[in-house]
């Protein structure tokens, strides 16, 4: 494994370092990981912000109850594959194209899948115009080149991910091109939805070079029915907690869209703009060090839990440095970024933010409900968070707006991805791991072995 990048450390940094590939390892691969969430981050907050700007509340609350309404059928496109195949690799190298193969295959079922759901399900809402018809037929598409996403797993489970990063961020910045192009040009709010289908297309053909790249062949992929079957065995929850996951983090904006107005949509999306654009963080922590977790699970319960306890910990600690001052000047940020129009998003963001907690905290349950096999739990959680989201949002939307759904989004999180945990048994080892990181450095004793 090229770690060549130690040579350019400090002399104190490169002797800790040397003599050690598992850790060079895991920081090469975590820096390529940043570096790609960075330029996301940056240019794409600030590409953002300026589509916002140039649509203004009502159009760009149009554009985003597409896009939300098509994040809600995502879920069918990936199948809750990703976690499970990265493990199957490392765990038996040998069956790499089987394993590959099945998995491609079941994505691109569940790719056109959710592209003809999403199409017949907006079709049938006639609250809707054709514009907002057309946008989710566009954007929806792009779900079908997510299929090629299978190469960016093999990278993973090799801790390899500079070469998705490069192919990625190579379409990323090529369409944010196309973007700024548009707006310059006062194109029409299609336009952009066109370019988000073509990112994902772009960004499958870079996956397919750079994987070739290191000598594979995509036409040896080949499927095979016990492996494809295994990997349904396994997926089927998450692919149906990953649902419940996305109705609660999506059905919002759709939601207020129905209820209250495309206004209030684009007033309520430029918050969880300043709110999401945090999302990516932990990803970055957690997809870096899930292969070494799933070692330590086989090698040492007791070092797989105190990795967990130290996961968790980091994860807490990084979401409240972000949510306190975001949520202290949310008003005057919220007006500087997005401009006077979008004033009102101040108030939203102000609650909307500390949702990072618990989407940090969530990130750190993936590894250990993959390696302890219990993709139920995850179902029976997100399937709460779903239902109990929805019913505050019934409630509180009608009388409070985009306010009422912002703490609709926060409490069905919390209760979801943490509360959850303590009601049912198989969850409780998780819970107790949680509330000791949410305490800060305080530990508590958990009642279990």
């Amino acid at each position: 494994m090229n770690v060549s990048w130690v040579k350019y450390l400090p002399g104190f940094l490169g002797d800790r370092l040397k003599n050690r590939p598992l850790l060079q390892a895991i920081l090469g691969n975590s820096g390529w990981l940043f570096l790609d969430k960075l330029v996301r981050l940056g240019i794409g907050l600030v590409v953002g912000v300026w589509l916002a700007r140039y649509l203004g509340p009502e159009r760009f609350g149009q554009f985003s109850f597409a896009i939300a309404f098509v994040a809600l059928f995502s879920p069918i496109a990936i199948l809750g594959l990703d976690g499970v195949v990265v493990r199957e690799l490392v765990r038996h190298p040998d069956l790499q194209q089987e394993i590959l193969g099945s998995a491609f295959a079941l994505k691109l079922a569940g790719g056109f899948s959710a592209f003809v759901l999403a199409l017949t399900a907006i079709l049938a809402m006639h609250s809707r115009d054709e514009t907002s018809r057309w946008l989710v037929g566009i954007i929806a598409a792009g779900m079908i080149f997510q299929a090629f996403d299978v190469a960016d797993l093999w990278f993973q489970s090799r801790v390899q991910s500079k070469f998705s990063v490069l192919a990625k961020n190579g379409a990323f910045l090529a369409l944010t091109i196309a973007k700024v192009w548009l707006i310059l040009s006062q194109a029409e709010v299609m336009a952009f939805a066109w370019v988000s289908t073509a990112e994902l297309a772009l960004g499958a053909f870079g996956l397919v070079i750079a994987f070739r790249s290191e000598g594979n062949r995509w036409l040896e992929l080949h499927p095979t029915w016990a492996v494809t079957r295994g990997l349904v065995r396994e997926s089927w929850p998450l692919l149906l907690s990953s649902l419940g996951a996305m109705l609660y983090m999506r059905v919002d904006q759709v939601m207020l869209a129905e209820m209250v107005g495309e206004h209030e949509v684009g007033l309520y999306s430029a918050a969880v703009r300043l709110s999401e654009v945090w999302y990516l963080m932990p990803q970055v922590i957690v997809l870096s060090v899930m292969p070494f977790l799933t070692e330590a699970r086989g090698r040492s319960e007791a070092v797989y839990y105190q990795r967990l306890q130290q996961l968790f910990t980091l994860l807490i600690r990084v979401s409240v440095l972000v949510a306190i001052p975001m949520s202290l000047f949310a008003t005057p940020l919220a007006s500087l970024i997005f401009g006077s129009a979008y004033a009102a998003s101040g108030s939203i963001l102000a609650i909307h933010i500390w949702s990072v907690v618990f989407v940090f905290m969530g990130a750190g349950t993936t590894p250990w409900i993959i390696n302890e096999r219990l993709a139920k739990l995850a179902l029976y959680q997100t399937t709460l968070g779903a239902v109990l989201n929805i019913a505050l949002n019934l409630y509180l939307i009608p009388s409070h707006g985009a306010i009422g759904a912002a703490i609709a989004t926060v409490g069905a999180q919390g209760v979801s991805i943490w509360l959850a945990n303590y009601l049912l048994i198989d969850g409780r080892r998780l819970f107790w791991l949680q509330t000791n990181a949410m305490l800060l450095g305080i530990r508590i004793k958990s009642p279990l072995p």
